[in-house]
């Protein structure tokens, strides 16, 4: 009777919280600011276009070794997730030829099990490390986006901006799972809440011209019609 009454008690509903991630020129402020002219600035930049490039976790990428990489066409990248579970991932060319030009510069044989991110110490790269970088390379690009001082930006913001980014480029989500890594199809989904400013923006591209009267679509002053996309 106990655990029925317990059963009956409602659930308290908690606000989902907004995916933080970072929009395309935000990014590309952040990786143009990279000092590429030293070892550690290549290393970052590298680091975090793959990142980007992959939607890895962090320990994802803090445990890569060069026998992961394939660098050859086509390229691609082995990552080990969670619960052991592997999957692989393809790789833009110019990310790839980031990774070979990292491989040079540390003297890093691709047949070696060795890490491929590494530290000042010459030790593997820890996740707080990689926290640590994309929090430097993001406050060195405030004063040029001063959007990034308002968000709570991790290394798990770059998984969500990838994400977001196949998603926007027309991805189905099937597929962006499976990049992802995802157990399961509902977990993808939460990136569909994007805010209504591309809601809004995807129904002004619906916007049907003239029609052959001369007149607007009769759509666009049903209220109804309008609230519902809205809140889609």
């Amino acid at each position: 009777m106990q655990t029925q009454h317990l059963l009956g008690i409602p659930f308290k509903r908690m606000e989902a919280r907004e995916i933080q991630h970072l929009e395309w020129k935000e990014l590309q402020a952040v990786l143009n600011g990279i000092n590429r002219s030293t070892q550690q600035g290549r290393r970052d930049f590298t680091l975090l276009s793959l990142l980007f490039n992959t939607g890895a976790r962090v320990s994802e990428i803090v445990g890569l070794q060069a026998t992961d990489l394939r660098l050859t066409e086509p390229p691609s990248v082995r990552l080990s997730g969670k619960g052991n579970k592997e999957r692989t991932c393809p790789l833009w060319p110019e990310t790839a030829r980031l990774l070979l030009e990292l491989l040079e510069e540390q003297d890093m044989l691709p047949d070696r099990p060795e890490a491929v991110f590494r530290n000042q110490c010459g030790a593997r790269l820890t996740r707080f490390g990689v926290r640590l970088i994309l929090r430097k390379h993001i406050e060195n690009a405030i004063p040029s986006v001063p959007s990034l001082k308002h968000k709570r930006l991790h290394p798990h913001s770059m998984r969500h901006s990838t994400a977001i980014h196949l998603l926007r480029a027309g991805v189905d989500l099937s597929t962006i799972a499976h990049w992802l890594g995802h157990a399961s199809l509902n977990t993808t989904n939460k990136y569909l809440s994007l805010g209504l400013d591309d809601k809004r923006e995807a129904l002004a591209k619906a916007k049907p011209l003239l029609n052959r009267h001369g007149k607007t679509g009769l759509w666009r002053h049903d209220q109804n019609l309008i609230t519902w996309l809205e809140n889609l």
